[in-house]
């Protein structure tokens, strides 16, 4: 993949009297014209209120990089650091944690339904024993949001992945999801999970079809 397929666009959603939103505007025009950046969309909610109710916006400066989104005040070296890594699958994980870990749950499901690579790296997440516990429980709060949505069905390689973890409790959380896709594929997979060697797998399995009115 050449450069210019990998540099990503940015988004900013200034207000008038924002003490930070300058130096943000300033920080990340520098980055286009260093060509760490491809395109700059910037709106002034104060004239252009639309913006930020399409993208669910509650604070300024709002900026977007790539498929992350961030809200307040954020360096120039940051806003630098995330824009040469958008494409690092690695840098979506971080990110996710950052933002679960500090309780922006809402700012990680908008961006999960934007970014569907943000999504695929949450199950990557969620199938590693070491992720903290705060963290799976955000996890599986923005799969429960998504429930029934096309997002999910594209990330079904990864939930399948997850149901075939050496680890009963990945594969209990798995069987959860699993539900909320509605496939017959998931079902079908579920059906498989009945026969699980763990109890609690089992269980949760036969929940998930009974709430798919199966079983």
């Amino acid at each position: 993949m050449d450069k210019q397929q990998t540099v990503p666009d940015a988004e900013l959603l200034i207000a008038p009297g924002c003490p930070h939103c300058p130096a943000v505007l300033a920080a990340l025009s520098d980055m286009v014209k260093q060509g760490l950046i491809g395109e700059l969309l910037i709106a002034n909610i104060a004239q252009r209120p639309e913006a930020a109710e399409e993208r669910g916006v509650r604070g300024v400066p709002w900026i977007r990089v790539g498929p992350f989104e961030l809200t307040g005040a954020h360096g120039g070296a940051e806003l630098r650091n995330w824009a040469t890594r958008a494409a690092d699958p690695d840098a979506h994980q971080q990110f996710l944690t950052e933002q679960l870990e500090a309780g922006e749950l809402d700012s990680v499901i908008t961006a999960c339904r934007r970014a569907p690579a943000l999504l695929a790296a949450l199950l990557v997440m969620a199938a590693d024993p070491e992720t903290p516990f705060a963290v799976r429980i955000g996890i599986g709060a923005v799969i429960e949001d998504l429930a029934g949505d096309a997002r999910l069905v594209a990330v079904m390689d990864n939930l399948l992945a997850l149901s075939n973890s050496e680890l009963a409790p990945i594969r209990a959380d798995a069987a959860h999801y699993l539900g909320l896709v509605g496939t017959e594929t998931a079902a079908s997979r579920l059906d498989e999970m009945l026969h699980d060697p763990d109890a609690e797998v089992r269980e949760i399995a036969a929940e998930s079809l009974a709430d798919l009115g199966i079983g």
